[in-house]
């Protein structure tokens, strides 16, 4: 349902691999998260989609909601609403399907979002175990521990399309939105050179 979601969660930066680099070193990694209506105030706008999964009508009425939400919505790929009629469900969006309703916030195959278990990268197959195995270059102004990272089991179900994902990119699902956090902490690396380790 999320195919290429996750591209729009994340402005890439060049993740520097070399041709001959080891295929599991050398990576970019970032996050995305739920957007949650309530920490969102922009002026209203009518969301148009799907009412429920199976999506009978995709140009169905939403309803109203604020714009900077519906904004994060389409970068993140998915929001909790928490007013009006549907407070309490979620609004996913996907580039091929456009917004929809729907219990939970989910990923490309259908599966529900697992913070720090869930994530997505270009040319891993879906259901690819693996765990972070060294966060490289760490921004210590930004970047939350390391450790909370390389002890979680990371299991892909998204995927970047080609170009805009790059390779040696790792997106990670970090659940829903906080008071404290901002939009711009999808927007840059948290880690760059990071080693990622496939498990069997």
């Amino acid at each position: 349902m999320r195919l290429g979601v996750v591209l729009l969660a994340v402005t890439v930066l060049a993740a520097g691999c070399d041709a001959g680099a080891d295929e599991w070193s050398d990576w970019t990694v970032t996050v995305y998260y739920t957007a949650v209506e309530s920490y969102h105030d922009g002026p209203r706008e009518t969301v148009h989609g799907c009412l429920d999964l199976d999506c009978a009508d995709s140009d169905a009425r939403i309803g109203e909601l604020p714009s900077d939400f519906v904004d994060a919505v389409r970068d993140e790929g998915t929001g909790r609403i928490t007013s009006g009629a549907n407070a309490g469900t979620y609004l996913n969006w996907s580039y091929d399907i456009g917004f929809w309703l729907d219990t939970q916030p989910r990923d490309a195959g259908g599966e529900i979002l697992q913070p720090f278990r869930s994530a997505a990268a270009e040319g891993m197959a879906p259901g690819t175990r693996l765990r972070l195995a060294d966060c490289g270059i760490i921004d210590p102004e930004s970047a939350p521990p390391c450790t909370e990272f390389q002890s979680a089991e990371w299991i892909i179900g998204d995927e970047f399309i080609p170009g805009p994902g790059g390779p040696h990119h790792l997106d990670l699902y970090i659940g829903e939105e906080t008071a404290e956090a901002t939009p711009d902490i999808s927007v840059f690396p948290l880690f760059a050179g990071a080693t990622v380790e496939p498990l069997s």
